[in-house]
């Protein structure tokens, strides 16, 4: 699995407290490690957001490395880090344990941490959110199938579909390759297998991935939108779609409200995390996040194009930063307003 150091390092940014570590926080069969973030202003009640790193990294790389801990500061959620507790900092997604509702593995430590954030830190169950890079993106969707009762919605970059890496090892070469296909029916029994008996909502869904990925092959976001589509029982052909969205050179294809699957022309394994359009698809990117007043207004979606083909980022959409390679024209009438160093927004 290749290093994002290099990667997250250039877009590292700014923040107003420490990440804190928490035991204690319940069932944890592998002593998986809880780190948490909280802004200094909530949302009341706060929702909460899981990201999740990559093979090789840490809690504290993924932290120092995103944005989603500096706009918790502007939206007033909490996010929780979990560090995985193999050497290399792989995530279980493999066995039988993980894949399975309350059985073990890495996937209920952090489902504890969910759990114990809801019953100490007031956290709104019915806005849970989780996000992962590779590794973390592949435990987004074990968490997906798994634990559809916690989540409301998810966005996994650069992944693999739930139960692909199922096996003895942490490493599984024909998933990785782009080996393992299965129909959309085959994909969604073993979804909704890991859960058994569970009848009630799924979470909504991103995917994400670079057509010249080499470490998880492209071949693995077909197979991801033909599990999620299954289980979220809407048509595996788009309802809409979108080019240069959210960046000049990708698409967006919509599955109706709850799926989206974006495929990033001519980017690796090192796809760049868009956490301005994770935000908006959760609906976590809205005011009223600080002071205990709560979220009121919801915001724009996506990027647009215009008709000179040049891209143009929506209303409050990021457009500029120490990092950033997306649009920096803000859609009329609205400006790109510097925030900070890192962080530019269209308002």
């Amino acid at each position: 699995m290749v290093h994002f150091s290099t990667l997250l390092a250039s877009i590292a940014i700014p923040l107003f407290a420490a990440l804190k570590q928490v035991t204690g926080f319940g069932t944890n069969p592998t002593n998986v490690g809880m780190f948490v973030y909280t802004p200094s202003r909530l949302a009341s009640p706060p929702p909460l957001l899981v990201a999740i790193h990559y093979c090789s990294g840490t809690a504290q790389a993924f932290f120092s490395g995103t944005q989603y801990a500096n706009l918790a500061d502007t939206y007033g959620y909490i996010v929780i880090y979990p560090n995985a507790p193999d050497s290399g900092g792989c995530w279980d997604v493999h066995s039988t344990a993980t894949l399975t509702h309350n059985a073990g593995g890495d996937s209920l430590g952090i489902a504890s941490m969910i759990r114990y954030a809801i019953s100490t830190y007031g956290v709104d169950s019915k806005r849970v959110f989780v996000t992962g890079l590779s590794s973390g993106a592949m435990m987004t969707n074990v968490l997906a199938g798994a634990y559809p009762d916690l989540f409301q919605a998810g966005a996994a970059f650069a992944g693999v579909p739930y139960s692909c890496f199922a096996g003895s090892g942490m490493w599984n070469s024909d998933c990785a390759t782009g080996k393992i296909t299965k129909t959309a029916q085959a994909w969604g029994d073993l979804a909704r297998n890991g859960y058994p008996g569970y009848t009630g909502p799924r979470p909504k869904l991103q995917v994400w991935h670079g057509t010249n990925d080499q470490t998880l092959s492209y071949n693995n976001f077909g197979e991801e939108i033909k599990q999620w589509t299954n289980v979220l029982g809407v048509s595996g052909t788009p309802t809409a779609t979108q080019t240069n969205s959210p960046l000049n050179g990708w698409t967006r294809s919509s599955y109706g409200p709850n799926f989206q699957a974006i495929s990033a022309q001519g980017v690796t394994h090192d796809i760049p995390i868009q956490a301005n359009d994770v935000l908006t698809f959760f609906g976590l990117n809205t005011s009223g996040g600080g002071g205990g007043g709560g979220t009121t207004t919801s915001r724009p979606p996506t990027t647009g194009t215009t008709s000179t083909g040049v891209p143009q980022q929506t209303q409050w959409g990021q457009c500029g930063g120490i990092g950033w390679t997306g649009p920096t024209v803000c859609v009329s009438p609205t400006k790109c307003i510097k925030q900070n160093d890192y962080y530019s927004q269209c308002q």
